[in-house]
């Protein structure tokens, strides 16, 4: 009797590994609430004239005059020592992602080190580019506050020949918080440490705004707006280049 043909059996494929599905509530936290407080915090602060409550009594408080205009804390320290420390932050944010780039044993940290320095700038540029057409004035161009144009409401008609005003969102501001990115930052590559980035950023840019605020630069709602735009380009930028789950989930959608 012949033996039986032995057919051997293909072995199954191995099956894909499904892609870490996002973290739906941490995006929901991150997002939602952010922007729920900002629409509450301009309905006060523009509709009922919560800017101009807290300037009235800055200004008073000042003796009705920016007296802290060209103060040696508030112009000099925070406003032009600290843009320069901001920069130099920057700048070596920037050379520690370059390093990273050329040294083989630093390659984990190119990826979060492009992240911090990508976000920071790019927050920054784009506060400074709605400054450039918002066409807002700062508190001490108003009549109100000593200057010489008058108080426009938030969708009143310009007058023709009034200068325009470049005062929204506030500038100096977004130095600071532009760096609420290292807690991105810190969730990606050191975890404990994310509050502690995220205190700075806060931090820094408290400090720049309320510096700005009692010189009579910026009204809070424009500080306001500057934090939530740096945050929104922060959690964007870490949702595209470090989330680990997104950036696996793309990496299958592209291989199929």
């Amino acid at each position: 009797m012949d033996a039986p043909l032995s057919v051997p059996i293909p072995a199954l494929p191995a099956a894909a590994t499904p892609a870490p599905a996002p973290d739906r509530a941490f995006y929901r936290r991150m997002l939602v609430w952010p922007l729920l407080g900002l629409a509450a915090a301009t309905v006060l602060l523009w509709t009922f004239g919560g800017d101009r409550w807290l300037a009235d009594r800055l200004y008073a408080w000042e003796g009705h005059a920016w007296t802290l205009k060209s103060h040696l804390l508030t112009a000099t320290v925070l406003h032009d020592a600290g843009k320069q420390a901001t920069t130099m932050l920057w700048l070596a944010s920037a050379a520690a992602w370059l390093t990273a780039t050329i040294r083989p044993r630093l390659a984990p940290w190119r990826r979060p080190l492009a992240y911090l320095t990508l976000t920071t700038l790019a927050a920054t540029l784009l506060v400074s580019w709605i400054k450039s057409w918002s066409d807002v004035d700062c508190p001490w161009d108003l009549l109100r506050y000593g200057g010489e144009r008058p108080w426009l409401g938030l969708f009143a008609a310009r007058p023709a020949g009034l200068p325009r005003g470049v005062c929204f969102p506030a500038g100096h501001a977004s130095a600071g918080y532009a760096w609420v990115a290292s807690y991105f930052f810190a969730r990606a590559t050191r975890p404990r440490w994310r509050r502690l980035g995220l205190a700075a950023g806060l931090g820094l840019g408290l400090a720049f705004g309320i510096a700005q605020q009692l010189r009579g630069a910026h009204f809070l709602s424009h500080d306001l707006w500057t934090l939530a735009i740096c945050w929104l380009v922060a959690l964007a930028g870490y949702a595209i280049a470090l989330d680990p789950a997104l950036r696996r989930g793309a990496a299958t959608t592209e291989a199929r």
